[in-house]
């Protein structure tokens, strides 16, 4: 197949890059596979840019990683989107349910902070409109995927989602090291972390790197409220879209003729195919056609995924974009960042989870 011919070669170096992450996880459990798949990844990206950037077959081409390419970006994001499906075997809908259920006050209250934020604290820093929406969207929901959904809404240039996207980068990167710290100092539980990681940390990677970082039970909580969290996209696109609508109603009136379209987005295209897929892991462990005796091995496996996607990520990280971000988008972002980490750990506490 073309694809497999064209992708190997990125795949290839995800692979080995987790499995060397993988050996440093098992020798020093507490820092896990995850973070220095991250670490690995990032340094061997700089090295691959730099001697293209030296041979001159990636002068000018930014983030291009030549042959490594395809493979990297499909490592980063569909191997772990199949890690994720993986990790509903270890999962009931009753727990699914139960936990989603109990957090999604917390969910709600971290939104809707966030994105108020982005808009205060983005007028009083004179980012643009485009640019602070993308920033709020992207820490208040799923980092990257919320971006993307919210891009072609507000009709965004490509400058502002290039900020945003580093600037939410950034963020998670610092998460996966700064948040377990944060939560042994706190002495916070495996469940409390979870939802602490689901509701604070911004795309679905860092997520659950994060989690596993911190534990098993942490991470199992973590991807069910991130999961939840990631529909939270649906109502926030269609009113996003509605709002668009009105604003540009005179130059370009709605389209909007019941066919389920929402300023050029379809909203049954915005649940991700994972999420679906998750779910129906967990129906088919909830009905024992997944027994529980394969749930370790499920995890294991996802596990090593995870790592194998983290180390493509770290892969393909352009440093130069991060310093292109600028100092007024990249504080707010940080701004956001820490404001949704404490309204999550305080909205536990009110909430009565921590």
């Amino acid at each position: 197949m073309p694809f497999l011919r064209t992708a190997w070669p990125g795949v290839a170096l995800a692979l080995v890059i987790g499995l060397a992450a993988t050996v440093v996880g098992r020798e020093v459990p507490v820092v896990g596979g995850p973070v220095p798949a991250v670490v690995l990844g990032a340094l061997v990206g700089w090295l691959v840019r730099r001697r293209r950037h030296h041979d001159g077959t990636g002068a000018g081409s930014g983030g291009d990683l030549g042959l490594l390419q395809p493979g990297v970006k499909f490592a980063s994001s569909r191997i772990l989107q199949f890690a994720v499906v993986l990790l509903g075997a270890q999962l009931s809908i009753a727990e699914v349910l139960r936990i989603g259920g109990e957090t999604l006050p917390v969910m709600l209250t971290t939104l809707v902070v966030c994105l108020v934020a982005a808009w205060g604290i983005g007028r009083l820093l004179r980012v643009s409109s485009a640019l602070r929406t993308l920033i709020g969207v992207g820490t208040g929901i799923c980092g990257a995927s919320a971006i993307a959904a919210v891009t072609p809404v507000i009709g965004a240039v490509s400058a502002d989602v290039a900020y945003a996207m580093s600037t939410i980068f950034l963020c998670n990167i610092a998460a996966v090291f700064v948040f377990p710290i944060v939560g042994h100092a706190l002495g916070l539980s495996q469940h409390a972390f979870g939802v602490f990681a689901g509701t604070a940390v911004n795309d679905t990677s860092s997520v659950v790197a994060t989690a596993t970082v911190y534990g098993r039970q942490a991470t199992d909580t973590a991807v069910v409220v991130k999961l939840v969290r990631t529909l939270m996209i649906i109502p926030i696109v269609v009113g996003l879209a509605g709002l668009e609508a009105r604003r540009t109603s005179r130059a370009q009136p709605t389209t909007d003729d019941g066919s389920g379209r929402a300023g050029g987005v379809r909203v049954f295209r915005l649940v991700p195919w994972f999420l679906i897929g998750f779910l129906v892991v967990v129906l088919l462990r909830t009905l024992g056609v997944l027994p529980a005796a394969a749930a370790p091995g499920f995890s294991t496996a996802a596990t090593f995924l995870i790592t194998v996607a983290l180390a493509a990520i770290g892969v393909s990280t352009d440093f130069g974009a991060l310093r292109r971000a600028g100092f007024r988008p990249m504080l707010l972002g940080i701004a956001l960042w820490v404001l949704v980490a404490g309204t999550s750990l305080g909205a536990q506490a009110v909430f009565g989870l921590l």
